[in-house]
């Protein structure tokens, strides 16, 4: 399987304060659910997760803010907070902490909003900040295709290799897309997964991204 594990930064810029504030909220979440029994930890989900049923019908409509910081085990956080951990800095460090945090919001809850627009009948919670993070992995590629993303095949003890952005980026969206697609017309999401979150997550970033190529395209250059 091979594995993202780090990313070209950006000289100089802003700190990636509210990149790693977000990271570090959503550990800090998972430590104190994992603290809770199983019936405690599904009451969780199922209080503060997103329910499409229940957001269509205008009820709980908070859940499409709190469910952004829930994950469901250690594989979940940790997949997430790694792709945070590689793509948002050098987005922050352009665009700047306090945009950087409302564009991160906004692009959860569009991505909640497109998962609750494919299935709205469904009363299956969906929890995780995978919506929000894709939004920063459209935006990375609109903003930084040429970037390479640093990459380690974890069956085979061999040196890390570089592919660029565009294509790393390009792969995971066409994944999804794929894997979205196949779920329509299923009576739930396939596998767990909420695809249409990270496909709304994205096409919501990769139109940030346009934006804050034209706004701030001068700011950067890359440094390995």
């Amino acid at each position: 399987m091979f594995f993202p594990i780090g990313d070209d930064n950006i000289q100089g810029g802003y700190k990636p304060i509210l990149s790693y504030t977000f990271l570090g909220l959503n550990v800090l979440v998972f430590i104190y659910q994992i603290t809770k029994s199983l019936e405690q930890i599904r009451f969780m989900h199922s209080e503060y997760g997103i329910i499409p049923l229940e957001i269509s019908e205008g009820e709980d409509l908070f859940t499409l803010l709190t469910s952004m910081f829930l994950h469901g085990d250690l594989m979940h956080l940790g997949g997430n907070m790694l792709f945070l951990w590689i793509f948002a800095d050098n987005i922050e460090a352009i665009i700047g902490t306090a945009f950087f945090g409302l564009y991160y919001i906004l692009g959860g809850l569009f991505a909640a909003v497109v998962h609750v627009y494919i299935d709205p009948m469904s009363t299956i919670p969906t929890i995780g900040a995978s919506g929000a993070i894709s939004a920063v992995m459209g935006t990375y590629l609109v903003m930084f295709p040429k970037s390479r993303i640093k990459m380690i095949f974890l069956l085979m003890f061999r040196r890390p290799f570089f592919i660029s952005a565009i294509l790393f980026l390009g792969l995971w969206f066409g994944q999804q897309l794929l894997s979205g697609i196949g779920t329509v017309g299923a009576t739930e999401e396939s596998g767990g997964v909420a695809w249409w979150a990270h496909i709304g997550g994205f096409v919501y970033g990769v139109g940030a991204g346009f934006l804050f190529k034209k706004l701030y395209g001068s700011r950067y250059s890359y440094t390995a």
